[in-house]
């Protein structure tokens, strides 16, 4: 059988994974550390784990077409869930960790689930909370049992009590689990993952085998990857990426996966693997970064001037480099040199050391921080995807990485951008249909199968690379005419480690404004240093200097935008330091941390419409819900400060100085 005739023939995920026990038997399939020790499954005792629990679902009712819910973090019973689901031509549903009940509520009643799946007690009582209005669930099962001891109900099992009935069925009916593989096919609904909701309530994205394992066998080839790839699996199993670089290119390529302790331990426990392949959003490279320059305020003054001295070269010359560009053997030396004082140290603490592949996407990657992790040797590459095509539409190829771009289409994507400038794409993966959801799926996806994007953009007509310009609802003009591009502009704002969330206003008004949420870390460190006391997040961002801290970052975003002759007059004229961190749990933010900019700027009306009066401080209430359901309200008298802004003209002749 040649090569194609085997993709062909490997079309599930369950006949992938049959394909590996023959293949590569005792190579690790995954792994997960558990009280700091990494435990470890071959492929071949991870099949039988999944076979006994796909037996296991089947004996309490689990049938083709039935969906599993998925809750928990990224655990491996939680993915050979999937794959036991998939086994029996089952749906999973991965809803995310951290939703609170009554978003749950909403995904489990949609996606009509008949077993949910969960990881410990935490998830059960969410479940058990809203049972009643999710009638259609006929069990829960729990991965751990820390908690549960007491918990009485005829609908609840462990994980081992149901691979124990798997084991029984499977014995009754030795031919049930192959008969019901080799039944699955390409066309078969692989998973169905709900979209973050940010304008409304989530979509259920139905997608299928061939859907999944084309598109993920395309990347593969596109960026050369083989079954010694490391990965970790840190982000949520209900977002497309981790299904796609966690768990379906592992099942296609063959590599090993490993799942962190907990959230806690990601950063050291991404250390001790060292990826060679590493997917993170804009907002964890921002993480990471503000903890390095956290941790060198922290060095000796010596330490201090080596690391500057050192990053800018690799600013100059580390990027040239890294694409293979000729630089002058001086450089060259200075930048070796580099590497052994700072960049590999560096790279080291990040845990990147061994990355041969990073991607970013979700949201536009600040240029500047962008530049900061290639400038390292580290190749990190924008996407760009959606949901509703597992993910990719766009790569940038090595050697063609720019950070205003996002790369040329992926395998077998095509691409056009419309008339009125929003782009579109039709590919392999473009999803069968929203669930439930006819009229959406109509005004989404063509008859043709091309997929409004909603995003805004054209392609770069020097290098054919596609550019975004922000989601085309989004993307506006003042009064003046001047384009309002507000996801450019917050990202400029975050690359600064002091500044955790943007959001920006001017649509429609006469200049830009913005609300500006502080690092509590990387501020916190800084105020500390300067001695100034604070007792937590509503204080700390009230304190004179912290507005001037800020003021300064808003002034160095104005002065580069000045310099842009189509965005100098979208420079933001006033700003305010919100007196909460937006959150996911108050509606702020999708559970992908995106802003819902339209729920934010009604929510805050008062605010917005301060910003773009005279006063310089407004009265606020909000209320807000605590981690554990609770919900107070927060009042705090909001200071609005004025940002500098620079004429167009003077910035040009300032540069050219």
């Amino acid at each position: 059988m040649n090569q194609q005739d085997k993709d062909t023939a490997l079309d599930t995920f369950p006949k992938l994974l049959q394909s590996h026990v023959l293949e590569r038997p005792t190579r690790d399939a995954i792994r997960e550390k558990d009280l700091g020790i990494w435990q470890s499954w071959t492929w071949v005792e991870a099949a039988a784990e999944i076979r006994a629990l796909a037996c296991g679902l089947a004996q309490l009712g689990l049938q083709r077409g039935d969906k599993l819910a998925i809750i928990g973090d990224n655990r491996p019973r939680l993915y050979w869930g999937m794959t036991a689901a998939q086994s029996l031509g089952a749906i999973p549903v991965p809803l995310y960790q951290d939703s609170v009940a009554d978003e749950m509520a909403y995904v489990l009643d949609n996606a009509d689930v008949k077993i949910a799946l969960v990881e410990n007690q935490e998830q059960v009582d969410k479940i058990l909370e809203i049972m009643e209005r999710c009638p259609q669930i006929e069990h829960i099962i729990y991965d751990e049992p820390r908690g549960l001891r007491d918990y009485e109900h005829d609908f609840l099992h462990s994980y081992e009590q149901v691979q124990q009935l798997g084991i029984g069925y499977d014995h009754d009916h030795p031919d049930f689990y192959d008969r019901e593989i080799a039944a699955g096919n390409g066309s078969d609904i692989s998973i169905m993952l709900y979209t973050s909701g940010t304008t409304g309530n989530p979509k259920g994205v139905m997608l299928s085998n061939d859907n999944v394992i084309i598109t993920a066998r395309n990347g593969i080839e596109r960026e050369n990857l083989t079954a010694d790839e490391e990965v970790l699996a840190y982000l949520p199993m209900a977002w497309v990426g981790d299904n796609l670089f966690s768990y379906a290119q592992s099942f296609v390529a063959g590599f090993c996966v490993s799942c962190p302790e907990d959230a806690s331990t990601v950063h050291h426990d991404l250390r001790e693997i060292g990826p060679t392949y590493y997917f993170a959003p804009p907002a964890v490279y921002e993480n990471m970064l503000t903890h390095v320059m956290i941790r060198m305020e922290d060095a000796a003054q010596i330490k201090q001037k080596l690391f500057h001295y050192f990053m800018e070269h690799a600013r100059k010359v580390g990027g040239r480099i890294l694409n293979r560009e000729p630089v002058s053997l001086m450089d060259s030396m200075l930048y070796k040199l580099g590497n052994i004082l700072v960049y590999a140290p560096l790279k080291d603490v990040l845990g990147l050391s061994r990355t041969r592949l990073a991607y970013t996407a979700g949201e536009a990657i600040g240029p500047e921080l962008f530049d900061f992790y290639r400038s390292l040797g580290i190749n990190i590459k924008q996407l760009y995807g959606q949901t509703e095509c597992m993910v990719f539409v766009c790569v940038q190829p090595d050697g063609e990485v720019y950070a205003d771009t996002v790369g040329t289409p992926a395998i077998d994507v095509e691409i056009k951008i419309d008339d009125n400038g929003e782009i579109m794409y039709r590919s392999p993966g473009v999803f069968q249909s929203y669930y439930k959801n006819p009229e959406s799926t109509a005004s989404t996806k063509t008859e043709d199968g091309w997929v409004h994007t909603g995003d805004a953009g054209f392609f770069d007509e020097h290098n054919g690379h596609l550019k975004i310009i922000d989601r085309a609802k989004d993307v506006g003009k003042l009064n003046d005419g001047t384009l309002f591009a507000p996801k450019y502009i917050e990202n400029k704002l975050k690359f600064f480690s002091f500044v955790k969330e943007a959001v920006l206003f001017g649509n429609g008004r006469d200049h830009s404004t913005a609300f500006i949420n502080i690092d509590l870390n990387a501020v916190g460190n800084w105020a500390e240093r300067r001695g100034l006391a604070y007792s937590g997040y509503i204080d700390l961002a009230g304190l004179d200097e912290v507005y001037q801290l800020i003021n300064e970052c808003v002034n160095k975003v104005n002065r580069d935008l000045s310099a842009d002759s189509r965005l100098a007059n979208s420079q933001i004229h006033r700003f305010l330091i919100l007196h909460k961190e937006l959150d996911a749990d108050d509606g702020e933010l999708t559970r992908t941390a995106k802003v819902r900019r339209n729920f934010v700027e009604e929510r805050y009306t008062t605010l917005v419409d301060a910003l773009y009066s005279d006063r310089s401080e407004c009265h606020v209430e909000t209320q807000v819900t605590f981690e554990d359901g609770r919900t107070g309200s927060l009042a705090a008298d909001v200071r609005i400060c004025d940002a500098q802004v620079f004429a167009q003209a003077a910035a040009s002749q300032e540069a050219a100085a």
